[in-house]
């Protein structure tokens, strides 16, 4: 089954990345979401994704705030995609995670997003645009969504323009 993996370095990034689940559910996207640390758990972090390759995973998405070494970490276990999602935490309110996160040694990449819950979203997008590049049904689950939020835009625009 191919699925997409969701990585947290602590419970306290889920709601944050509720936006992903939300997302992945929205799009039919299979998922599984964990709670591992690249500093803490490293072993772990490394061995589940070993193990999620194995059973079908195809991206992985990676929220950590401060030091934001978890998708640098997965980054260097895998050749899968690998977003990052800096978390708006500590006193530099995500600044520091983002520069982590986006900060990667040549070779091994890892696809960064906004820093919060509007990154989270993107990733959960860009998780889908990926796995829609061979997946003609999920392209066009991905067509609808933005035809969708344009339609919302232009209705916005029409209460503007009759509250005037």
């Amino acid at each position: 089954m191919v699925f997409v993996a969701v990585l947290m370095g602590s419970e306290s990034d889920w709601p944050v990345m509720q936006s992903t689940a939300d997302v992945l559910k929205d799009l039919g996207i299979n998922f599984e979401v964990r709670v591992t640390s690249a500093h803490r758990t490293p072993a772990s972090t490394s061995s589940y994704v070993a193990d999620a390759e194995a059973r079908g995973c195809k991206v992985f998405i990676c929220a950590a705030g401060m030091a934001a070494h978890l998708a640098g970490a997965v980054a260097a276990h895998t050749q899968r995609p690998v977003i990052g999602v800096p978390i708006d935490s500590g006193p530099l309110q995500g600044f520091d995670a983002l520069l982590s996160t986006a900060q990667m040694p040549g070779g091994v990449p890892v696809a960064t997003v906004a820093v919060g819950k509007a990154g989270a979203k993107n990733a959960g997008y860009l998780a889908g645009q990926i796995l829609a590049t061979s997946d003609q049904a999920l392209h066009e689950k991905i067509v609808a969504d933005r035809a969708e939020n344009a339609e919302k835009v232009a209705a916005q625009n029409s209460r503007v323009q009759d509250s005037l």
